[in-house]
């Protein structure tokens, strides 16, 4: 393990992690924020955190069929699951909302992982993925800020232990304001140094072929 795959997951997860924890004290979390709070630790401080420790990439998976299909496929869990129909469905039935969950993560750490290899070994589409991704979220957090209803209408969201009372519009703007911060931030966060990362590379590439023709 390498400071250079660390530190952009790393940094991009705890951003997101201190971004959260600050929105969430100010405010008090209903069911839709809180079930964002969920979806955001699983995909910006879970995914990419673990993302760090993952295994190398087998050859098959580092192609461009492989890398889009993986980070769509992510982006599409998160908004099926806002879709309002399943959304109460998976409020009101703990198993489903397990399974949907399992799955966004599963998509995310998928996502992460390739993300990172594709950035070690040089692929610019690493930083394309994150641009698309986080304007994808984005789009889904302001949709639900500028929603003139509460479009969701949950009774609240049913845990084995515990439940949360019903959703309201600004508890559902409130969901939307984590999104459209914690979203674009983890993965600006993580581009910027990706960047930076491969445009040092490229400078040391450089500094070497200069060294290597210039006579002394």
């Amino acid at each position: 393990m390498t400071v250079e795959r660390v530190l952009a997951p790393a940094l991009s997860a705890a951003c997101v992690l201190a971004t959260g924890v600050l929105v969430l004290s100010l405010a008090d979390a209903g069911p839709l924020s809180f079930q964002m709070a969920q979806h955001l630790f699983a995909m910006n401080v879970a995914a990419p955190l673990a993302a760090i420790f993952v295994a190398r990439v087998p050859a098959a998976g580092r192609s461009s069929a492989v890398f889009w299909s993986i980070a769509i496929l992510q982006i599409a869990i998160l908004w099926f699951w806002h879709w309002p129909s399943l959304q109460l469905a998976a409020a009101t039935n703990f198993s489903l909302h397990l399974l949907l969950s399992a799955l966004l993560a599963a998509s995310a750490l998928a996502f992460w992982s390739l993300l990172l290899d594709a950035a070690q070994n040089g692929r610019w589409r690493a930083i394309l993925a994150l641009l698309m991704t986080g304007k994808l979220a984005c789009l889904l957090g302001v949709l639900m800020i500028f929603a003139p209803r509460d479009v969701y209408g949950l009774p609240g969201l049913l845990f084995p232990l515990c439940s949360t009372g019903p959703s309201t519009l600004q508890d559902q703007q409130l969901a939307g304001l984590l999104m459209i911060t914690a979203c674009p931030l983890s993965y600006l966060v993580a581009g910027v140094v990706i960047a930076a990362q491969m445009l040092a590379r490229v400078d040391s590439g450089s500094d070497s072929w200069r060294a290597n023709i210039v006579p002394r």
